[in-house]
């Protein structure tokens, strides 16, 4: 069965081949790429022969890239040259994603606007709506050139205001949704139901669990997400002829030490964690594939 993990389940800098090799002995088939995910990291063309090489190596295919909105370069910024520095970051993961054969889509945050936010603060989410659109505008280019399609990601506490104002300006050639179950767990964000509506636009998944409290990325059936209803949701979206696609953590689990570094965590720990994780995965998957039928 093809089931898909983020590259970042330990730790998400520094040589990812160490958890390339785990995560292929586990039986998982695709790789969500998450290193370097929330800094500046431009990758080079050296970072991806290499990567590349791993691939091949453990028999891994690339189905996404969770591209950075970056800290200083960041393509939504209102000062134009951090913004057109960000620009050039989210055009090195499309590049990435092209040149590793990813098969699915560049996952990105925008602007947050949030269902319990003061109104000044998603007013200003609404400002940087402007600088969000201008970048995607100077990004068609290259998203056309290489048939790559961004998936912007719900966030905490989501209203899905400014997600389902992409989705009428931009087609769905070029445009869609990225569901994380886990940021629509949490609180009072009610993800499932505010995705009813746009599930005809999903194009990629973080699926992950949490008890509500806080983003923990556990993996499926350790917290409060419905996953029956996820099952259904995706069954019936327009997410079809893809692995399912999870984004998961280790801290949050009994697997995880926490007296040492992410770097310092005992293989066999991890080894274990990723068997049951798998095992978890693959129910939600089985769970999809059968309200398909």
């Amino acid at each position: 069965m093809d089931i898909a993990l983020n590259t970042d389940f330990v730790r998400g800098v520094g040589s990812p081949q160490l958890y390339l090799q785990l995560i292929a002995e586990a039986g998982f088939t695709h790789l969500h790429w998450c290193h370097q995910w929330c800094t500046d990291f431009l990758y080079s063309r050296h970072e991806m022969d290499q990567y590349a090489i791993w691939l091949k190596e453990y028999g891994l295919q690339l189905l996404d890239i969770h591209g950075s909105a970056g800290n200083e370069k960041c393509w939504f910024s209102l000062n134009e040259y951090e913004r057109r520095a960000g620009v050039e970051l989210v055009a090195n993961r499309v590049i990435m994603l092209h040149e590793l054969g990813g098969t699915g889509s560049l996952m990105m945050h925008i602007p947050p606007v949030k269902v319990s936010a003061a109104e000044e603060q998603n007013q200003k989410s609404w400002k940087h709506f402007e600088a969000l659109k201008r970048s995607l505008d100077d990004l068609m280019p290259l998203l056309e050139k290489y048939t790559v399609r961004i998936a912007v990601e719900n966030t905490f506490s989501d209203s899905f205001e400014m997600i389902a104002e992409l989705m009428k300006i931009y087609p769905e050639k070029y445009m869609g949704i990225t569901y994380d179950s886990g940021h629509g767990n949490i609180a009072e964000s009610k993800g499932q139901e505010r995705l009813e509506g746009l599930k005809h636009r999903l194009q990629a998944l973080h699926l992950n669990d949490n008890d509500t409290s806080g983003d923990q990325h556990q993996p499926p059936f350790m917290g409060t997400v419905d996953w029956e209803r996820m099952a259904k949701q995706i069954a019936t979206s327009s997410y079809t002829g893809r692995p399912m696609s999870f984004e998961l953590s280790i801290r949050k689990t009994p697997y995880f030490t926490p007296e040492l570094p992410p770097e310092q965590q005992p293989v066999e720990k991890i080894r274990e964690f990723l068997a049951d994780a798998y095992t978890r995965c693959r129910k939600v998957s089985e769970m999809v594939a059968g309200y398909r039928k």
